[in-house]
């Protein structure tokens, strides 16, 4: 419990697992939360100082009690890296309108949930980061992004109020935008021609949310974003 904490959201085979590797490496606990029990524990057993809380972030009781273990066995975090992401694809038209309430709740509210619960002892401490991963639809909303691009925008506008409110108290608030196809194995069946400059890995990304995370104070971030080189934007 010496150790600073990294509590990270979405854990999963990509940005996720990155995102764990790269904190540990740099000497933290880190704390995955997702929803899937065997793939965090798989995790857990090759990541060096982590710990696996499978958790639905939009269950606040869920939620409380994980955040609860956590402070318990790994310590209060200092990084919050809210990294879980709910999409669909559809226009306006075809959506299941609960699929986009479901979408807001992973994306907008768990930031909400997670920002209430754990900035105030980073206020008591005077330090602190909240990183928000998110991607090009925060800032457009393409037609069949409908069911999606509106938590998006959603999910930075609200990291935007909580970074005027907390940055003045020490605490680092910022949102990456990843406007990129990510390297997956699911990814690269979609796109079995693309070349590899055409995707983003996930260890890039990471190395970049830990600089953000690790800027000095005197100048920081918000609106980052992160792109391959041959990216058209």
């Amino acid at each position: 419990m010496t150790k600073q904490v990294a509590l990270i959201t979405g854990v999963g085979p990509g940005t996720g697992a990155a995102l764990a590797r790269r904190f540990s490496k740099g000497g933290y606990g880190v704390a995955m939360l997702a929803r899937n029990r065997e793939r965090l524990s798989a995790l857990q057993a090759e990541i060096a100082n982590s710990r696996a809380y499978p958790c639905d972030v939009t269950d606040e009781a869920q939620l409380d009690a994980t955040i609860a273990a956590v402070r318990a066995e790994l310590g209060a975090p200092s990084v919050v890296i809210h990294n879980a992401v709910g999409g669909a694809f559809g226009n306006f038209l075809e959506i299941d309108p609960q699929v986009l309430n479901r979408n807001f709740q992973v994306n907008a509210m768990a930031l909400l949930y997670l920002a209430r619960r754990l900035a105030p002892a980073m206020i008591e401490a005077g330090k602190g980061v909240i990183v928000a991963s998110g991607n090009t639809s925060a800032l457009r909303g393409k037609a069949n992004f409908a069911g999606f691009a509106p938590t998006k925008a959603a999910q930075r506008v609200l990291a935007e109020a909580i970074a005027r409110e907390l940055g003045p108290k020490g605490i680092h608030v910022a949102y990456v935008v990843i406007d990129a196809v990510i390297d997956l194995a699911w990814t690269r069946k979609m796109r079995p021609d693309a070349p590899d400059d055409y995707f983003i890995k996930p260890a890039a990304i990471a190395d970049e949310i830990w600089h953000v995370a690790h800027q000095d104070r005197s100048a920081w971030s918000f609106n980052v974003e992160v792109r391959p080189f041959g990216e058209t934007w």
